[in-house]
């Protein structure tokens, strides 16, 4: 049974007849749809790290039962020639195959303070590569400066957010010190939102000799678009003298992905929890609206219009506000929130507000609106005319 709404024009001239009211409600949905696209923007930042980490040409080839931790990797050197004299399908140029022999691990790094001062120390990752690196990472591209040589390295761009250090202390021209020696910075590279991007690179052959150290993390290749892993895979398990497992890159990245689905699962429940916190705050907010409406509303009824027509209308202002506060938090978090670095254990990533993040955003945003009117709304359908005329 159809009945007649009241007018559109009057829920909005609503809003404004509070000011004080309307703008704090405002400001409160704003913080919490804020809130919730903060959390999101962290789960497809984390998401997106790992997603673009891997390269489905590329195998990595590390210790047998190390798992994830590439850092407690341990393989002979001789590997690096052994792997590309056992195996074909390996991509090369000019003679030169793609092999990255590789010495990956995280320790304290000294960010040196201007003075000369002692050092502040941070945990961060270091990766001792050859020139082939650049070969195997393909999205690696150096920003500024140039390639490391002795006594020298190159930083990711968020290498600076994994020291917990400012883009000053880490700048180009600056220093830091690792295992006693300070390292002059000559480079910042990117590697397309990769894991990478959060740490240090040096010469292989010269982080071995500061660590005492003469073996490998890992061995990393890439193989022909046509070839299969199957060779390699073998290779690895033929030779127990090595205890040598392969692995895609990919697969690696997507194991991470699955050991921080708890991460994203707490981070959906702090959103459920922030956007609970904004529902009971829009009901307190909505019934201090109706009761000091009650004569109005009681008018309403008086001259002619129905209980729903004035519940929806209660709706209405509410979603107007929610899509208003909505509009305003998703644009303040593409400005100021968007790309915003932050330190996790993988090491950095960057979190990433893209249009599934304001999607859900304001989606919550506008779920608020309307679930914060309803229990109003239904206070409004059972008051009863005559009571509701004698309030003041």
């Amino acid at each position: 049974m159809f009945f007649k709404l009241l007018p559109w024009e009057y829920g909005i001239r609503n809003l404004f007849r509070r000011p004080m009211r309307t703008w704090l409600t405002f400001v409160g949905l704003t913080t919490v749809i804020t809130l919730v696209l903060v959390v999101v923007g962290f789960i497809r930042g984390l998401e997106n790290s790992l997603a673009v980490s891997g390269d489905p040409q590329t195998a990595i080839v590390f210790s047998l039962g190390m798992g994830e931790n590439l850092e407690y990797s341990s393989i002979p050197m001789r590997t690096n020639d052994l792997i590309p004299a056992s195996i074909g399908g390996i991509q090369s140029r000019y003679g030169v195959k793609y092999v990255s022999p590789e010495l990956y691990l995280g320790t304290q790094v000294g960010i040196i303070r201007s003075g000369g001062n002692t050092p502040r120390e941070a945990l961060g990752l270091v990766r001792g590569v050859t020139p082939t690196a650049l070969l195997v990472r393909r999205q690696l591209q150096i920003e500024a400066g140039r390639w490391p040589e002795t006594g020298e390295v190159i930083i990711g761009r968020l290498a600076a957010t994994k020291l917990g250090a400012s883009e000053d202390e880490v700048a180009i021209g600056r220093s830091i010190r690792l295992e006693n020696r300070d390292w002059k910075i000559v480079g910042e590279f990117s590697c397309g939102g990769a894991a990478f991007e959060s740490e240090v690179w040096c010469r292989l052959d010269e982080l071995q000799q500061a660590m005492k150290r003469q073996d490998l993390s890992i061995v990393a290749l890439a193989l022909q678009p046509n070839s299969d892993f199957a060779d390699l895979d073998l290779f690895c398990k033929q030779r127990l003298d090595l205890e040598l497992q392969m692995m895609r890159e990919t697969d690696y990245y997507a194991t991470l992905q699955r050991d921080y689905e708890p991460i994203r699962w707490l981070a959906w429940l702090v959103v459920l929890l922030v956007a609970g916190a904004g529902v009971f705050a829009g009901l307190n907010t909505m019934y201090g609206s109706v009761v000091g409406r009650v004569a109005e509303l009681s008018m309403l009824q008086t001259i002619g219009f129905v209980r729903r027509a004035i519940a929806v209308s209660l709706i209405q202002e509410a979603v107007i506000l929610a899509l208003a506060a909505s509009l305003c938090a998703a644009l303040f978090a593409v400005l100021l929130i968007n790309g915003a670095a932050v330190r996790f254990t993988m090491g950095a990533f960057q979190l990433q507000i893209d249009s599934v993040s304001v999607l859900i955003g304001c989606g919550v945003g506008l779920l608020l609106g309307f679930l914060g009117a309803i229990p109003p709304a239904i206070r409004a359908l059972k008051m009863p005319v005559v009571d509701g005329l004698k309030s003041v």
